[in-house]
C-alpha cells in the first residue's frame, strides 16, 4: 500500500496555514526541524493549555491531497499547506490505516501513525462552512473526521515532493484511527 508526497510544508511561527517547502527535514522524536509543532511534549497550543507535559502525538500532520478535490466539489478553495498540514499525499488512503501504521517517507524517514487530526473551528476561519465538508457524520451517526492523520517521527531524514510513502501494517489486530 502506497502513494507519492506531493507537497511538504513548515511554519516556525505560529499559524494556520503552512508555506510549501522544497524539502522538509523529519527529526526523529520531535518532528519537522524547524516547525513551531516539532518537539517531545505537545505544541498545539490547545494542548499546552491543558496539560503542556504530555507527549506531542501530532508531530506530524498528513493529509491526502485528494480532500482538495472533495472539498472543490462543495465550492471551495483549498490548497497543499493551507489546513496546517506537513505532508500532502496521493494515491493512499490515509484515513483506511490503522493505528501504528508506519509510512515510509523517502529513502530514510519513519512515520509512526497516532490517529486522526481533530479539526477545530480555525478551519471556519479560514473559510466560513469548511469545518462541515471536512467533519461529517456517517449512516450510524459516528463521527467522520477527514481532516488528515497526524504521527510521531521513528526515523529521521530529508523528505521531498515526488518521494514514494509506503505503509506498513501493525502485526496483531488493528486498532481504527482515533482523534489525537
Amino acid at each position: 500500500m502506497g502513494g507519492t508526497i506531493t507537497t511538504v510544508s513548515s511554519n516556525g511561527q505560529y499559524s494556520f496555514t503552512k508555506p510549501n517547502r522544497a524539502s522538509i527535514t523529519l527529526l526523529a522524536g520531535l518532528g519537522v526541524e524547524g516547525d513551531v509543532h516539532a518537539g517531545v511534549t505537545v505544541k498545539h497550543r490547545s494542548r499546552m493549555a491543558q496539560d503542556p507535559t504530555r507527549p506531542n502525538l501530532r508531530q506530524v500532520h498528513l493529509i491526502h491531497g485528494e480532500l482538495f478535490d472533495e472539498v472543490a466539489a462543495a465550492g471551495f478553495t483549498v490548497s497543499p499547506g493551507d489546513l496546517g498540514e506537513n505532508i500532502t499525499t496521493s494515491g493512499i488512503d490515509l484515513l483506511a490505516l490503522p493505528t501504528g501504521t508506519l509510512l515510509r517517507l523517502g529513502a530514510e524517514a519513519v512515520v509512526e501513525v497516532t490517529g486522526l487530526r481533530n479539526p477545530c473551528l480555525q478551519i471556519d476561519r479560514f473559510q466560513d462552512g469548511l469545518l462541515k465538508q471536512v467533519v461529517g457524520r456517517d449512516e450510524a451517526g459516528g463521527v467522520v473526521r477527514k481532516a488528515g492523520i497526524m504521527g510521531i517521527v521513528r526515523n529521521g531524514g530529508v523528505v521531498r515532493p515526488g518521494d514514494p510513502i509506503e505503509a506498513e501494517l501493525p502485526q496483531g489486530p488493528h486498532r481504527p484511527l482515533e482523534r489525537v
